[in-house]
């Protein structure tokens, strides 16, 4: 259970008459409504407000169904709407029956001249159970709007619209202040009634039961607010609910403190976690060599003879086929030999890899945003950058677009092939994937994307992957650009040394990643 579950499950017992025991001394609250209904007709006969012509009474009748009577007469039965049973001094009644209502002024360039300037607080001000006073705007009223659209001490302000619609407070100044239109304010009838019915009107938000009026602004209009169902308790139980709420809320907090804490130290754990195991794959560290695979070495003869019969066939130029050769020296360093030169790049050199292993340029062992060459009325897969997901072995959705459509400015790929978003914040976070299940095999998408299609069977498309998953690819990666969209330099892929195992390990490794991952929940 979340520390946000737990809190509300203690509200859901408050309001249930489950969180304190009843005491039978309590003065009922059928009481208290008619002592409030008492005080209501008062204001009414003293003209200090008018008669609610909506006025209605709950009780539960001798069906043992609850029914609302409302000031014509007609009575309705409301089963309906009462979601749990609650204790016998309980009573069920709406918000109206407890407060006076009332908005505050609306902004406006047209009323700017009347009346005096006045502090007033928009719902911007209001959060759960405070304040935020230190921007508080300034408007004219006239003397009828201070008396009718202001709070004192006492009254609970509740926001009506945005994304904190429901966001309520208690004023607990001494002095009175002004409202904007967008803030309820609800006078109790009798004092000490606001904390539980704060409590209440929480409960219903964070538990997603204040479901709002509107989609594109949200909002708790007037008449849903004052239409709301409440269990109300007796006082004196109130009062004991509300005391235990404040009593075991610290905890609460202290107990959701400590789950984030530990949600994030999971989450940090599973991102080392994972790599320290990537790190340890391309490395060799991962699982043990096998003496009886075929070396590297020889995965870089067939790749030299594919490259030569796709030059046959037109597929590839020439220049393509001359690689690069790393080896270790006799000095125990590392030598890269092109053509006529031979460089020492043992500051390259990150790491120590098996014997079966080999380096090489990560160009010599892929091609690089090959091209699909099919007819124009062809079926294929277009994938824009947004459909693809930035998860482990990303998944991804496509439209279908007939090849002439899609063949000319976008970055081609064909099933099996390696893909990677070279753009940040894309890159960072690892959207990268294997294509595959494409309609007729053949697709297109963004440039921003990197594609990398190993020459013959030598490399395991899951193992390159991998590799372009690991922190020594990622993090290591020179970007240029502006700072909102910036891109892997040119040649930093292609120049990258790649650690080249056996295609057996290359597949043990693939699987072991992969077994590792479910074991930390990736």
């Amino acid at each position: 259970m979340t520390g946000k579950q737990l809190k509300n499950s203690i509200l859901q017992w408050a309001i249930q008459g489950k969180l304190v025991p009843q005491d039978p001394n309590d003065e009922p609250a059928s009481v208290l409504l008619e002592k409030i209904r008492a005080e209501k007709a008062r204001l009414v006969k003293e003209g200090k407000i008018k008669k609610d012509k909506n006025e209605s009474i709950i009780f539960r009748g001798e069906d043992n169904s609850y029914y609302e009577k409302f000031a014509d007469g007609k009575v309705v039965c409301i089963d309906e709407e009462i979601p749990f049973e609650i204790p016998e001094s309980w009573e069920w009644c709406r918000i109206n029956h407890l407060f006076l209502h009332t908005s505050g002024k609306q902004q406006s360039s047209n009323n700017k001249g009347n009346g005096t300037p006045q502090k007033f607080i928009t719902t911007s001000n209001l959060y759960w159970g405070r304040f935020e006073l230190n921007n508080v705007k300034v408007m004219n009223f006239t003397e009828d709007e201070v008396k009718n659209c202001s709070a004192t001490k006492g009254d609970l302000l509740v926001c009506e619209g945005g994304a904190g619609y429901g966001r309520s407070a208690i004023w607990d100044k001494e002095y009175d202040i002004c409202l904007q239109n967008h803030v309820h304010r609800l006078r109790p009838l009798i004092d000490g009634i606001c904390e539980y019915v704060y409590y209440f009107i929480y409960l219903l938000k964070e538990s997603n039961q204040l479901v709002s009026v509107g989609t594109a602004m949200p909002g708790l209009s007037a008449n849903r607010l004052k239409g709301m169902l409440l269990p109300l308790p007796p006082y004196q139980e109130q009062c004991r609910i509300v005391s235990k709420l404040k009593e075991v809320f610290p905890y609460v907090e202290r107990f959701s403190e400590t789950e984030d804490a530990l949600s994030r130290l999971n989450s940090e754990i599973r991102v080392c976690l994972k790599k320290s195991i990537l790190q340890e794959a391309i490395q060799g560290k991962l699982v043990p060599q096998d003496p009886a695979d075929e070396p590297a070495s020889t995965l870089l003869e067939r790749i030299k003879e594919e490259k030569q019969r796709l030059v046959k066939e037109g597929k590839l130029k020439k220049k393509d086929v001359t690689d690069s050769i790393i080896f270790k020296g006799d000095d125990n360093k590392y030598y890269e030999k092109k053509a006529k030169d031979t460089v020492c790049i043992d500051d390259e050199i990150q790491f120590e890899i098996p014997e079966s292993w080999e380096w090489v340029r990560l160009s010599d062992v892929v091609q690089v945003n090959p091209k699909n060459d099919v007819p124009d009325n062809t079926l294929a897969a277009f994938i824009p950058m947004e459909r693809i997901d930035a998860t482990y072995l990303s998944s991804f959705t496509y439209l279908e677009r007939k090849w002439g459509n899609i063949k000319s400015g976008f970055t081609h790929f064909a099933d099996g092939d390696v893909a990677f978003a070279k753009i940040t914040p894309c890159f960072q976070n690892r959207k990268s994937m294997i294509l595959k299940g494409l309609p007729n095999g053949v697709g297109a998408g963004t440039t921003e994307l990197k594609v990398l299609r190993p020459y013959a069977d030598t490399i395991d498309r899951e193992y390159l992957l991998f590799f372009l998953e690991s922190s020594y690819f990622v993090e290591e990666a020179t970007f240029k650009g502006t700072a909102n969209q910036q891109r892997i330099t040119s040649g930093y892929m292609e120049n990258k040394l790649f650690p080249l195992p056996p295609l057996s390990e290359q597949r043990r490794i693939s699987e072991k990643i992969k077994e590792s991952y479910k074991r930390i929940g990736l």
